[in-house]
């Protein structure tokens, strides 16, 4: 990877990838795309180029990828589990249509492309305890159903065409800088907010329920590690299993009430997150991953929550 256009680069995901790639590769090989309306701020304007890269608009990107003589597109523009499922055109338009322009405009310009999938593409007829690599996929919503139809769609690209596709699903991805943005995890996210701030946390998933997680810098590190990695070494492509720790609500609390004996939680369950969750593996087999292209996380649940609590602590002066 020598010039990088992150897509997204100011969501959840894409600040950090953002950043953590200028770190690597220099402040000025990785240029951060964005919409309208969702300009790049701070230190993430600062440190680099941006630009509009929009992928409902084909053209735009493909400009960019000339101006910039782009050869890596990380493309992270989705929506959301609960808000795809709040609008199911507009999430097909961006997660479907938008990958389209995005792999027609790596084609004529020979760019690798990073597309990244989700637990959510998965279903209720998928095995939910140790999720093989490869298995049935029958999702129940918009969202689950564009992941799957983006992990075919770069297969295709790979295989008609040549074009370097490669992608994870990712779990629920936690992260101390970003805000939780309408997923169906976030709840692992918002859980350790409130315990900061010292108030009672509701809960919107029932007790009990299972789902892959990952923390934020193990999701970027494999992000990076999987667009560096050998290519004749990847049997599979489009898109590998990611795991890192697999845990309820009341172990996620349980892990925090350790550092802070007086924090409350209750439930109140959310119908649409809970049938959602539902629908969701409890763990994935990532052994693929790991053979593949070495994929190790280094946090696991515990070394989470300190690191998560002692950096909200310094975000909220507390």
């Amino acid at each position: 990877m020598k010039n990088i256009l992150v897509i997204g680069a100011t969501g959840q995901i894409g600040s950090e990838l953002t950043m953590e790639l200028r770190s690597r590769y220099g402040n000025h090989h990785v240029v951060a795309g964005y919409i309208k309306g969702a300009e790049p701020q701070g230190v993430l304007k600062e440190s680099g180029p941006s630009a509009i890269a929009d992928v409902t608009d084909a053209d735009a990107v493909a400009k960019v990828v000339r101006d910039y003589q782009i050869d890596t597109i990380y493309n992270l523009a989705a929506l959301l589990s609960v808000v795809a499922e709040r609008n199911p055109r507009l999430a097909w338009k961006i997660g479907v249509d938008g990958l389209w322009n995005v792999l027609e405009v790596a084609r004529e310009y020979h760019c690798a492309v990073f597309t990244p999938s989700s637990i959510g593409s998965f279903g209720l007829s998928t095995p939910h305890v140790m999720t093989p690599q490869d298995t049935i996929q029958r999702p129940s919503t918009i969202y689950g159903v564009s992941k799957v139809t983006t992990e075919l769609l770069s297969d295709y690209y790979y295989m008609k065409y040549g074009v370097d596709t490669r992608s994870v699903r990712y779990p629920g991805i936690i992260s101390y800088v970003t805000p939780p943005g309408g997923g169906t995890t976030d709840y692992a996210v918002d859980i350790y907010y409130y315990a900061v701030r010292g108030e009672k946390f509701v809960c919107p998933i029932k007790q009990g329920t299972l789902m892959d997680m990952i923390y934020m810098p193990d999701a970027l590190h494999a992000s990076i590690m999987l667009m560096e990695a050998d290519p004749a070494k990847l049997v599979h492509r489009n898109a590998f299993n990611l795991a890192s720790m697999s845990f309820a609500p009341e172990t996620i609390y349980a892990s925090i009430k350790k550092h802070m004996p007086q924090f409350e939680m209750e439930y109140r369950v959310d119908p649409l997150k809970q049938h959602i969750a539902d629908s969701w593996p409890d763990c994935m087999d990532d052994s693929c991953a790991r053979q593949e292209w070495g994929w190790q996380p280094k946090y696991d649940l515990e070394a989470m929550t300190t690191d998560m609590l002692e950096k909200l602590r310094l975000k909220f002066n507390n």
